[in-house]
């Protein structure tokens, strides 16, 4: 039975900061690719700037471009987005014009969406610190490790020397010749190269590492490119598999950056929560704290009290 991969308990508070998460998957880019903030003037609005930068952002939380990618003002993207700003700031000054932000009920929501965003600022903090493909390489190695432990494949290889020689022969083979018909004459495993390179029937996790990720990601039928072992440089081809081959690594790795992000975020939310002072259901009316008042200054002495 495989094992079941990307199995996280989450608290449930953790979902609510993964807005970021979910438009940067939209985008289907590298979680931790945060666009640089440009100043540069888009428009002006009552005198007051909306800037490219806010373009790109908006347009990459939307999925509407991928983060990093650039977004010229010719774009079709760009002259919505930009609309869409220039609507919001019209829409926001008037607010404040009336005043709307000083009625409790609007302190009150201005505040929760401060810390939303806040969240939000820490969510990109932790992403950018521990989704890295460095993190997403290993969770990727142990999930094809895990679903390849019951699987059984068929596979050869040519083994050289060095990379030039591997790449030379794998040059060869994308432009038609056989993987069949270059073992004899180039790999050095003697104990393989009579049977065509065949290493036989057997479960991928048994072989040294890399040749579990190489062989998760080459489809039946097919050639890998060149890849190093303390023996040397290979080139495999899959000859047979007798259970269907894990995804990729870009085909898991949206699951498994959210995934990371996840674990991160749950990991600080169980700390901050064993080390806060917090009380449910007081029932009590809350007043908040006012700053105590500033003594009265007082009259300098005059020359009959001294």
């Amino acid at each position: 039975m495989r094992a079941s991969p990307l199995i996280l308990p989450v608290h449930l508070a953790a979902l609510a900061l993964l807005g970021l998460v979910a438009a940067c998957e939209k985008a289907e880019t590298p979680l931790a690719e945060i666009p640089v903030l440009d100043q540069t003037v888009a428009a002006f609005v009552n005198g007051e700037p909306v800037f490219e930068g806010d373009v790109e952002l908006e347009a990459v939380a939307r999925g509407l471009i991928a983060a990093g990618q650039e977004l010229d003002s010719g774009d079709e993207e760009y002259r919505i987005v930009l609309d869409q700003l220039i609507d919001q700031k019209l829409m926001a000054q008037e607010a404040l014009r009336r005043e709307l932000d000083r009625d409790p009920s609007g302190q009150r929501r201005l505040e929760m969406a401060r810390e939303r965003i806040l969240g939000n600022l820490l969510v990109e903090s932790l992403v950018a610190q521990q989704v890295t493909e460095e993190a997403i390489d290993r969770m990727y190695s142990e999930q094809v490790r895990l679903q390849q432990v019951n699987d059984k494949v068929s596979v050869a290889h040519i083994l050289v020397d060095t990379e030039e020689e591997a790449s030379a022969l794998f040059k060869e083979i994308e432009g038609g010749e056989t993987f069949e018909s270059l073992v004899f004459n180039h790999s050095k495993d003697t104990r393989t190269r009579m049977e065509n390179g065949d290493l036989g029937l057997g479960t991928p996790n048994d072989l040294p590492e890399p040749f579990p990720l190489v062989i998760a990601n080459t489809p039946v039928g097919e050639v890998s490119p060149p890849f190093q072992t303390g023996d040397g440089w290979h080139i495999l081809k899959v000859k047979d598999r007798r259970t269907e081959p894990p995804k990729t690594r870009e085909e898991m790795r949206p699951d498994i950056a959210t995934f990371l992000t996840l674990n991160e975020v749950s990991r600080i939310l169980r700390r901050l929560r064993t080390e806060a002072a917090i009380e449910q259901g007081s029932g009590q009316i809350y007043v908040p704290q006012t700053e105590p008042a500033a003594p009265a200054a007082q009259a300098p002495p005059s020359e009959d009290d001294l």
